[in-house]
């Protein structure tokens, strides 16, 4: 097979529409790691119980497996940039709520589980509209160069600036984070409402069609992919293994480790400067193996990483872990996003996103509990093994799904040569 690729590539223009998304993108990453660092800090302060610190994680999964496939349906039909800011602001209000609560002494663990729920809920129309939008905005030749841009800035802001600062404002009152994350999601949705652009091309949909039939195509267009059905199968059983990590990690730092706040800070800056560092390793490592075949190098470094963490009795290693993993991180989620917009019909972004995310992350709720079960009967050091062993099993998922068999076809505006996909 052929694909059709630019001969040169661009950089995305900042000034105009992705500029401005990309702000808005900035924007709540650096507000959603204020919130997602407080969040188990508070519920630490609340109860000793692994379990039920980890059902909170488990319940900002949960929606993507109840609503994901209606979101993305629902993303492909309406102006996705009303949708954006509209989200936004309803997630706003709900966490300026939340902190008033919390400021006024009345949280609870049930509290933190339904707002974890509640927000994740109106993210699967958020993300999936989202998406679909960039590539109205950037054009298909620029989609690796823009989402490596975007998840940079997300991670610069979300771990390297958020994440420390959490701790920071816990100090000044433990609504302090909330309240700053509720302002942040209206700057976002300022910057949003502010974008102009037209929809995105969409054929006409035959009389009668339904969002139970639209969300149908939406499955059967991943699965008649090879490559994609490989990454999400992939990528699904590494969130069962993210998920039991991350519902966990505060209690293995704060606990066996002796790291604190602090230590938690430190090892989330760790994944963060990582993080940064694989985007400017991305390009290359795309350039020599091709995107599948990074992902998949990503998954087997990411594997012992996980061993090193849940083995050496080291904050510093599970520091220098967490970095690699970040690098490694950086890695696959550019690539398993770019390669689903590009092999992705126009018009249709939205539910095959949908379709991608959900099935990726049904079993991520299972992965935290299993994480919290495993902390408990094992101790605080079994999570990271347990993780470990479901990214051997994505590695393996990866293996048919290094050689796409189907044409990524890029429209150029420039000279286009035709090459083997990789």
């Amino acid at each position: 097979m052929t694909a059709v690729e630019s001969r040169t590539r661009r950089a995305p223009a900042w000034r105009g529409g992705f500029g401005r998304l990309w702000g808005a993108a900035v924007l709540s990453s650096f507000g959603d790691a204020l919130r997602t660092a407080a969040l188990p800090l508070l519920a630490v302060s609340m109860t000793g119980r692994p379990l039920l610190i980890a059902a909170v994680t488990a319940c900002g999964y949960l929606p993507w497996i109840v609503f994901g496939l209606l979101g993305g349906a629902v993303a492909d039909r309406v102006d996705q940039r009303r949708a954006m800011w509209t989200v936004d602001t309803i997630r706003a209000l709900l966490v300026a709520g939340f902190a008033a609560v919390v400021a006024l002494g009345h949280a609870s663990i049930a509290l933190l589980i339904a707002l974890a729920f509640t927000l994740t809920a109106l993210e699967t129309l958020f993300d999936n509209a989202a998406t679909a939008l960039l590539p109205a905005l950037v054009g298909t030749e620029d989609l690796g160069s823009a989402n490596t841009r975007l998840l940079t800035g997300q991670r610069v802001a979300g771990g390297l600036l958020g994440a420390p600062v959490a701790p920071l404002l816990l100090t000044a009152g433990a609504a302090a984070p909330f309240a700053a994350d509720a302002a942040t999601f209206l700057l976002a949705a300022a910057l949003v409402a502010s974008l102009r652009t037209g929809a995105p091309a969409r054929e006409p949909r035959p009389a009668g069609t339904t969002l139970r039939r639209e969300i149908a195509d939406g499955l059967r267009t991943l699965w008649r992919d090879a490559a994609l059905r490989g990454l999400c199968a992939a990528t699904a059983l590494c969130n069962i293994g993210v998920a039991a990590l991350v519902a966990t990690l505060v209690v293995l730092i704060t606990g066996p480790l002796h790291g604190g706040s602090a230590g938690y800070a430190a090892a989330t800056t760790a994944y963060t400067v990582g993080s940064l560092a694989g985007a400017a390793v991305t390009g290359p490592l795309v350039a020599r193996l091709g995107r599948a075949r990074a992902v998949l190098l990503a998954g087997a470094l990411q594997t012992g990483a996980l061993v090193v963490m849940g083995t050496v009795g080291s904050l510093v290693a599970l520091a220098a872990s967490m970095a690699v993993f970040g690098v490694m991180g950086m890695v696959w989620n550019v690539n398993t996003t770019t390669l689903m917009q590009q092999r992705t019909p126009a018009g249709t972004v939205g539910r095959v996103s949908a379709a991608f995310r959900t099935l990726a992350v049904a079993g991520a709720p299972v992965g935290a509990l299993l994480g919290g079960a495993a902390a408990t009967a094992w101790g605080a050091g079994a999570p990271p093994l347990l993780a470990a062993a479901f990214f051997v099993l994505s590695v393996i998922a990866l293996i048919p799904a290094r050689k796409p068999d189907v044409p990524v076809v890029v429209h150029a505006d420039s000279v286009a040569t035709a090459r083997p996909v990789h």
